[in-house]
């Protein structure tokens, strides 16, 4: 192999002990992941909102959303179970900034020690603040000291066909959404979940073990190809697959981001709120696919849009996307109470 060594990194045990949780804490997660899996098998008929920032970066701006989130919550929780995305990695479609884990200040060298510290401190801040957060599972091999904290688990859609992330899917303790591939396949996406819910042995940490199996394992939406996948056509193809296939807890989340907020080839973040008010129509008129559709993913962050990162460093450090264009807070904050009026539970 081809690499040279920068430097040795702690191990999860190591972070976890240097940068510990309470018992409150993990009382928190458990709580959290036992509301998720009781909306995804129907047991709970608020919807699953997993709303924030495209990236967990900057600190401080995601610790000031984190409060709005929560003060917000107080009137939407008996209609909506809101998880806040801390995503610390980021999947590239060529090259970029991988996210705080990798590289905590965007402007200064990768250092995955100092992003270990920044992400583990963010996330237990998080948690102790009674927040249920999510993440994506990019890197499997580093997810010790992160995945622990996490109530909600995203396979992406670079990430779902691949066998080794469908297998840590299956050993994954709390519910686990698996997008559909970028071709934007439904029936891909549903293989991905039967991986997911199957028991695998496999290689882990130097061990030959045997996986549970995730029964939580649900397909979530992003549309691909360059085209939206949320109609009440591609509903009924979901839920056909996951009939067929007789998936435990069959459910589905759509990510209102992506490839379903495409126009003319270019994401128009604006129209999340809309895609999501469509879809509450369709599983009005259609009980069938309500009782699959649990949920909506949406990029939200306090400040309107995106900005890129400048050569000169002059960067908006108040809330304002670095990556993909976020809502801002004022029109998430309609948005999720709309949603809340027009859910009945």
């Amino acid at each position: 192999m081809s690499y040279k060594i920068i430097k040795k990194l702690p191990t999860g045990a190591e972070i976890i002990q240097q940068i510990p949780l309470s018992k409150s804490g993990y009382d928190n997660i458990n709580r959290h992941r036992h509301e998720i899996r009781n909306i995804l098998s129907g047991h709970d008929s608020r919807l699953l909102i997993i709303v924030g920032p495209c990236s967990a970066w900057p600190y401080e701006a995601v610790l000031e959303y984190a409060d709005k989130l929560i003060a917000l919550n107080d009137k939407v929780k008996n209609k909506l179970k809101l998880v806040m995305r801390s995503y610390i990695q980021k999947p590239r479609t060529v090259k970029g900034w991988m996210g705080p884990a990798n590289q905590p200040d965007p402007l200064a060298a990768p250092d995955i020690e100092r992003g270990m510290h920044y992400a583990r401190g963010l996330m237990v801040k998080l948690v102790e603040k009674n927040l249920a957060i999510a993440d994506e599972a990019l890197f499997t091999h580093n997810s010790q000291g992160f995945l622990e904290l996490l109530s909600w688990v995203a396979i992406g859609a670079r990430s779902s066909e691949d066998q080794e992330h469908r297998i840590f899917a299956s050993s994954v303790d709390c519910p686990v959404g698996i997008k559909n591939p970028t071709s934007g396949s439904i029936r891909v996406g549903v293989n991905g979940i039967i991986a997911a819910q199957g028991t695998h042995v496999a290689a882990f940490d130097g061990y030959e073990v045997e996986t549970s199996g995730n029964d939580f394992a649900h397909l979530v939406l992003r549309g691909g190809s360059g085209k939206p996948n949320y109609s009440k056509e591609h509903l009924e193809e979901v839920l056909h697959y996951l009939e067929i296939s007789k998936v435990k807890n069959p459910a589905v989340i759509t990510d209102v981001s992506h490839d379903n907020c495409l126009i003319n080839g270019v994401k128009d973040y604006q129209k999340q709120g809309d895609i999501i008010l469509e879809v509450l129509s369709i599983i009005k008129e259609n009980p069938d696919l309500a009782t699959i559709m649990k949920g909506f993913m949406l990029e939200s962050f306090i400040k309107e849009g995106r900005q890129n990162v400048r050569a000169d460093g002059l960067l908006d450090m108040g809330g304002l996307s670095i990556t993909d264009a976020c809502l801002g807070w004022g029109k998430t904050e309609e948005l999720l109470l709309q949603i809340a009026q027009i859910h009945s539970v």
